[in-house]
């Protein structure tokens, strides 16, 4: 049986192809749009999960949304009859959008398949938001039974779930409706620190180390958190999920002024800020989880939703948490959905097992490493190669391939990486991967700077031999989607004598032997490379390992700020070209790039 799960229209639309309870595909739009977060019918990705499954429209048995939208439609309604005559001109924009959007979606559905080639409408059926989350969360994990938690900005109405996975379903027990969430206090305070909500909440992330939590009780003012993990919002909070909260009043003098302008630079106060709120959501979360383990009884918790992606968080729960072990969805957000409402589907409404390889390692999730996405077949390769205005040099052997790369990379080289599957998710994992050596005190500078285009303070992450994350890292547990983030290995950091006080002060310090991907507080969001999973990358990395005794990589996403991670070699070479990359590697070819490096 052929499903294909769809998720879109409020941000990260995706695809997936599930073929008899195996994920076949699966691919944002974005990747192939090339527009950002991009939250439109994934008209693309769909064409693209059916070519990788080699079907036909009309070969689909079924194509299953991710979420109800007359419920959500309704949300949208009770919500206007709640903020009274001041919610009406919000209400009359947001109606005719649901109108023409949401509730469309079946009639969408079919002229994308009839422009694919379909010959009669399809079958559409309709998930439930956090269901779909938690089933994506459950249903592909390596895990027989488990606690589900999944939380993030909003659903129909749900902010947060938790839920209880057994074989081959999941059931939700408990969940928060908005207008309590905990994913949109963190949006909130995202675009007061100037940045791009449902895009800049791994920029907060990664800036509030460099803060102190001084907003903290002007937080406990607006919102409380209780013993479960749940939030209450103040009376009258509900303007802050406006369109225009930097108009209230109660906003600003909590936060001591307005939002900070996206040109402005980033200061104590956005620092103190990130700190505030990351706190309290790594207060919340850590509750939540406990009440999780309390309602199921389990000992293996999977995470779901949006703020799953805040890996400090996860790296809490995995040390903190009262679960033995932890399975995070590598694309919690709305894209995931579409594999979590396919699968759904497939296993919960229909009744059917979950597929068990019985020679898979007992931690083998159905993820497949993340590789979904399209890859670029011989034919393409060659007929692009010939067609491009760069020199090249093919390497037929992969070890001879790596060792070519490794060695350039040894002397400081920074490599674009474009090898087999795409990736689905946000996270590059060694198929789309900006590359560099991670003990050079230059490299993480260069790479906000020069290559990425982006943010001073962001942190890079480190991509190690599972083999050897013990010895690098206080890691003993798998983290191959880049998903937990964990302090580096003490015989391998650098004592500080003294802390600085401003941020780029701080930057300046090394704190260990990979000062290329050691935060300020000396962590690291880890990607642990195994060899089942990405087989190239790690021969990659182990040919580097044996060059320099160092087991890690520096390991960023294929794309500049603002950007999709790239998708074609068209767009790896445009890339390479703009961030002024040494060399780019499109599976066995090499191209040496000129380069602006000193």
């Amino acid at each position: 049986m052929r499903l294909l799960g769809v998720s879109c229209d409020y941000h990260d639309a995706a695809a997936a192809l599930v073929v008899d309870g195996r994920i076949v595909a699966a691919v944002e739009e974005e990747r192939l749009s090339r527009r950002k977060h991009d939250d439109r019918l994934p008209e693309r990705a769909i064409a693209s999960c059916l070519a990788i499954g080699e079907l036909h429209p009309d070969d689909l048995d079924a194509v299953v949304f991710h979420e109800k939208p007359l419920v959500v439609a309704g949300r949208v309604l009770s919500a206007a009859q709640h903020r009274g005559p001041g919610g009406l001109a919000r209400f009359s924009a947001e109606m005719p959008v649901l109108l023409q959007r949401n509730l469309l979606v079946a009639y969408r559905l079919e002229r994308a398949l009839r422009r694919l080639g379909a010959t009669r409408p399809p079958v559409v059926r309709y998930g439930v938001h956090h269901l779909s989350h938690a089933a994506a969360a459950f249903l592909p994990s390596p895990f027989e039974t488990a606690a589900v938690l999944t939380v993030d900005g909003i659903g129909e109405w749900a902010t947060a779930s938790v839920g209880h996975g057994l074989h081959h379903r999941v059931d939700l027990l408990e969940e928060q409706r908005y207008p309590h969430s905990l994913g949109l206090l963190y949006s909130l305070v995202t675009r007061w620190c100037g940045f791009r909500p449902n895009d800049g909440e791994y920029k907060l992330m990664g800036l509030a180390p460099f803060g102190r939590p001084r907003y903290a009780a002007a937080l406990a003012e607006l919102v409380e958190v209780d013993e479960q993990g749940a939030l209450r919002l103040a009376p009258g909070a509900t303007r802050w999920w406006g369109s225009r909260p930097e108009r209230v009043r109660r906003l600003r003098q909590a936060f001591d002024g307005p939002p900070r302008r996206p040109e402005d630079p980033v200061g104590e106060r956005e620092a103190d800020l990130a700190r505030s709120v990351q706190e309290l959501t790594e207060t919340a979360v850590l509750a939540m989880a406990a009440h999780a383990h309390r309602l199921t009884g389990e000992r293996r918790l999977c995470l779901g939703g949006g703020v799953a992606l805040n890996c400090v968080a996860n790296g809490r729960i995995l040390r903190e948490g009262p679960f033995e072990e932890l399975w995070v969805q590598p694309a919690p957000g709305d894209a995931g959905s579409a594999v979590g409402a396919a699968l759904w589907y497939w296993h919960q409404e229909l009744g059917n097992p979950r597929p068990r390889d019985p020679e898979a390692a007992p931690t083998a999730d159905a993820m497949a490493g993340g590789a979904l996405g399209p890859a670029v077949r011989p034919h393409e390769l060659d007929r692009w190669l010939a067609g491009i205005d760069e020199a090249h040099r093919r390497f037929p052997d992969p070890a001879e391939r790596c060792e070519a790369v490794a060695e350039r990379i040894a002397e400081g080289a920074v490599v674009g990486w474009f090898e087999g599957r795409m990736e689905f998710g946000p996270r590059a994992l060694g198929h789309r991967s900006i590359v560099a050596d991670p003990r050079s005190t230059t490299v993480r500078d260069d790479l906000n700077r020069r290559v990425k285009g982006r943010e001073s303070f962001r942190p890079f992450a480190p991509s190690v031999l599972w083999e050897h994350a013990g010895e690098w890292f206080d890691l003993d547990a798998p983290s191959p989607y880049m998903l937990t983030t964990t302090t580096v290995a003490e015989a391998h950091r650098v004592d500080v004598d003294e802390e600085p006080t401003t941020i780029a002060e701080r930057l300046a310090v090394v704190r260990s032997e990979l000062p290329a991907c050691t935060h300020v507080d000396g962590t690291a969001r880890v990607q642990t490379v195994h060899r089942e999973l990405h087989p190239r990358f790690h021969q990659l990395i182990d040919a580097f390992h044996r060059r320099t005794g160092c087991p890690v990589l520096v390991n960023t996403s294929f794309n500049r700020a603002g950007e999709p991670i790239v998708a074609t070699p068209d767009q790896a070479l445009a890339t390479a070209r703009a961030a002024g990359l040494d060399l780019l590697v499109v599976e066995d070819a090499c191209i040496e790039l000129r380069s602006d490096r000193r």
